[in-house]
């Protein structure tokens, strides 16, 4: 078996700079004081983890169905150029997807994998985050709450007073990059992942649905956050359509649909409007 040199090499080089992030997010200045790098390790463990599982997982999913694809190839991402550390993880899949069931497994395995593992990490890391006045994190980049993520930290957390906010301990904020990682990953728009399902459920109409929501996603652009912007533009230059399954007369599976929706609820509850701000 050939070793794959080239995703060693990148995940080796991702997990440097999601190091580096978590040491920063502890307030280490890592030029000044290089051994003490090792305090981002629970920030990047547990962001490789949420990738790994979510990448791996579209793998096995692909395997399970002889459908050949890559090993993971990690996309590491230095500070500043990037908040943390990576810009997640990509497979290539080396030949065409064969029915609706393959397409629900292989689309939607990845971001519920992934969501498994944010949910115990974002649990874990609000256990040890605390409550900080207002004026102390001023200046500092405050990030937004999906549904799920502001209800689990109401529930760990209980109310936080209006002059205070949460400073995230770094495995939560790991939790909170896999939602928006699960979430980017289930706009059902094109060949993201909930494009897949999004085509497995609905066939041709898929195209339809994914002019529609890149015409939402440039909306809440100007309204919400500029960033939708760059992802709407990605999102055309990439296409609207899907390739076509090779047996499309094949029916989906009742529990294959099931899945689905599931898989769209799970975009609905991880996906944050604002994401980023500066307090």
């Amino acid at each position: 078996m050939k070793i794959p040199y080239i995703n060693i090499l990148l995940f080796v080089l991702t997990f440097i700079s999601t190091l580096t992030v978590g040491a920063m997010h502890e307030g280490i200045n890592v030029f000044e004081e290089p051994i003490k790098i090792y305090k981002g390790l629970p920030f990047s463990i547990a962001l490789l983890l949420i990738l790994l599982f979510h990448e791996f997982s579209h793998y096995l999913a692909s395997k399970k169905h002889r459908i050949e694809a890559s090993l993971p190839y990690f996309i590491p991402v230095p500070p500043p150029l990037s908040l943390f550390g990576t810009f997640g993880a990509v497979i290539r899949m080396k030949s065409p997807i064969t029915t609706k069931n393959a397409l629900i497994d292989i689309g939607a395995s990845g971001p519920i994998a992934g969501f498994i593992i944010s949910v115990i990490a974002t649990i874990i890391g609000l256990s040890f985050s605390r409550i900080a006045p207002v004026q102390d994190t001023a200046n500092l980049i405050s990030l937004g709450d999906s549904l799920l993520f502001k209800g689990l930290t109401g529930l760990i957390i209980g109310t936080v007073p209006d002059d205070h906010d949460v400073y995230l301990h770094s495995v939560a904020l790991a939790g909170w990059i896999g939602f928006f990682v699960t979430s980017l990953n289930l706009i059902p728009i094109g060949q993201l992942d909930g494009g897949h399902i999004l085509y497995a459920l609905l066939g041709e109409k898929h195209a339809m649905v994914s002019k529609l929501l890149v015409g939402v996603m440039f909306l809440m652009g100007f309204l919400l956050w500029e960033g939708w912007i760059i992802w709407g533009v990605l999102l055309i230059v990439l296409g609207f359509r899907h390739p076509p399954i090779v047996y499309s007369e094949l029916p989906l599976d009742p529990g294959r649909k099931i899945i689905g929706w599931i898989s769209l609820a799970i975009f609905v509850l991880t996906f944050t409007p604002i994401p980023i701000k500066i307090v």
